[in-house]
């Protein structure tokens, strides 16, 4: 059902080394990087995490009530994951911990404050 996703960013070579370290911490490919443009993905007919400064020129902005999950691997990988968020520069918002439904997640703002969250179903 999702194509893609696509996160604001202020500063998009800052964007480009916080997203690159936890992407290929993921094993993400990247599959677009321009001076306004990146996207990583697991394959072809997967969706895309993209990231980019916004088409009209204005600042960018995250949206209150709006968070992007990624699917991690393991317990483990969802550990490593927000802690490699958080010593990037990205602020904590929820240590990694089981969840409702059973998911273990940990969850965290990027650089621009996009809410996003590492998670899995151990």
């Amino acid at each position: 059902m999702i194509g893609y996703v696509m996160l604001g960013s202020q500063n998009i070579d800052v964007s480009r080394y916080f997203y690159s370290s936890l992407m290929d911490m993921m094993g993400a490919k990247k599959v677009a990087d321009s001076k306004t443009f990146l996207a990583w993905s697991f394959g072809d007919e997967k969706p895309v995490l993209a990231i980019g400064t916004p088409f009209d020129g204005e600042d960018a902005s995250y949206g209150n009530g709006t968070m992007v999950a990624l699917a991690a691997s393991s317990v483990e990988d969802v550990d490593k994951l927000h802690k490699k968020a958080l010593a990037l520069g990205g602020q904590n918002e929820g240590d990694p911990g089981v969840r409702s439904g059973g998911f273990y997640c940990a969850y965290f703002r990027d650089l621009d404050g996009n809410k996003l969250n590492f998670h899995c179903k151990p």
